[in-house]
């Protein structure tokens, strides 16, 4: 950064932790400029007067790298480099009172549902009229869609609820019309995001609405692919798995984080659910659809785990072979049910067993890819990079899936297009392959 000199204000907003932080941060950013600031989205340049920095609080890794940014930037407001500092989201909702003490050379201070304040503290009015737009931080060919806000599962772990309160859904009418104004902007693929999306509609319909929120987002002309993330397994709603299985624009993909399968662990962390059941939910979604890409989420080391549910889980990830999965070790979380029990895995074995885990999924995952080699797929191209355009088939969501690599030495294809691909090679964790003149 450098001493700035006399221009019109520049905000600089920088997003820390999940998909649905990047959704409140394009939001934000669609507000201001309507109300002509000049923002960018993790400006690598020197010459903003003002960085809002919207915080995650999820666990201790992602506290940490939100508390090292706003140092970064309140040492930055010290020397002169930045004349204002904001901060907001899911840490700052937690945290205020103590971070405010702390770090006093932060100029204000908003929680998760303070942005109307927020812009007020800037000048500037919420413009009510916006309904749907944003600012994309993401290649605009695709973009996520938070289909309701908060939580009502008590799950053991979770600080969620006390940071986004409880579940709300937003109205069927209102996501279309959101979908309409990314349509329109190129947008082909909705990445539907909540903190539990298979509780969408109950708050406002009375009943599960998703698959019918899923059925009038895929007639909204030019969306092409709909992708589901972070469903629930408890009273996860089936007709779901009908509109996967019939509606070609819906992607054979689910996002389902499981967290545990030992039936004590799964009641201390409050899941609702037992491994008989999930295991259950699992058949009958290959049953109904055996081309469906399952992705999961674990958690390792939660208070008095021992080795021998840990090994259980290692073996059921063996037989149930996930076509994606990532692992937490477990963080020890302030006001939360959890909070209660004794931390009692060491944090060495917590990692030794996410490892563990890890390295059984990969083989997992080298055997699912080399099972696709000769197939021919649909691939959405993302990028071009270091000689190859890189693009994801139907059964990837971006930054956290498998990518396709086609050298583009031969070819010419464009960002946001689809393509159709033979996979010629496979490794653990992505595939190659050459387009097929259609």
């Amino acid at each position: 950064m450098r001493t700035k000199g006399k221009r019109s204000e520049k905000i600089n907003v920088v997003t820390l932790g999940c998909s649905k932080n990047i959704f409140d941060s394009e939001i934000l950013m669609a507000q201001l400029k309507a109300n002509n600031f000049d923002v960018e989205h993790e400006s690598d340049s020197e010459d903003f007067d003002t960085v809002i920095i919207n915080t995650c609080g999820f666990i201790d890794n992602a506290k940490e790298e939100s508390i090292n940014t706003i140092l970064q930037f309140s040492e930055a407001k010290e020397k002169g480099w930045v004349e204002k500092v904001i901060v907001t989201g899911c840490l700052s909702e937690r945290y205020r009172e103590e971070l405010e003490s702390e770090i006093p050379n932060v100029d204000s201070w908003f929680g998760t549902k303070e942005l109307p304040r927020l812009l007020k503290t800037l000048k500037a009015d919420y413009k009510h009229e916006l309904v749907g737009e944003r600012f994309l931080t993401t290649p605009v060919h695709y973009a996520y869609l938070k289909i309701s806000e908060g939580c009502d599962r008590p799950c053991a772990f979770c600080a969620i609820p006390l940071m986004r309160g409880k579940h709300i859904s937003t109205p069927i009418e209102e996501l279309v019309v959101q979908a309409k104004f990314l349509a329109a902007q190129g947008t082909k693929e909705l990445i539907l995001i909540a903190q539990d999306s298979t509780y969408y509609g109950l708050d406002i319909y009375g009943e599960r609405k998703l698959a019918d929120l899923m059925e009038e987002l895929s007639r909204v002309e030019g969306i092409e692919w709909i992708r589901l993330h972070y469903a629930y397994p408890s009273g996860f709603p089936k007709d779901v798995l009908d509109v996967m299985a019939n509606n070609t624009k819906v992607c054979n993909y689910i996002d389902i984080p499981l967290q545990h399968i030992n039936d004590e662990v799964l009641k201390r962390m409050r899941r609702g659910t037992t491994r008989a059941k999930t295991d259950a939910l699992l058949s009958e979604m290959r049953l109904k659809n055996p081309e469906m890409a399952i992705r999961t989420t674990l958690i390792s080391g939660f208070p008095e785990e021992t080795l021998e549910q840990h090994n259980e889980v290692v073996d059921w990830v063996k037989v149930t072979k996930f076509d994606r999965l990532g692992v937490f070790a477990y963080s020890h979380e302030e006001n939360t049910h959890a909070h209660i029990f004794e931390d009692d895995v060491p944090e060495e074995e917590k990692q030794r067993r996410v490892q563990e885990i890890m390295d059984a999924q990969e083989e997992i995952s080298l055997e699912h890819n080399e099972s696709k080699i000769g197939n021919i797929e649909r691939v959405l191209i993302d990028r071009k990079e270091s000689g190859y355009f890189v693009g994801r088939t139907m059964y990837d969501s971006p930054e956290v899936d498998n990518e396709v690599q086609i050298p583009a030495k031969d070819q010419y294809l464009r960002i946001g297009d689809f393509a159709t691909v033979k996979i010629t090679n496979a490794s653990a964790f992505d595939l190659e392959a050459e387009v097929v003149n259609e």
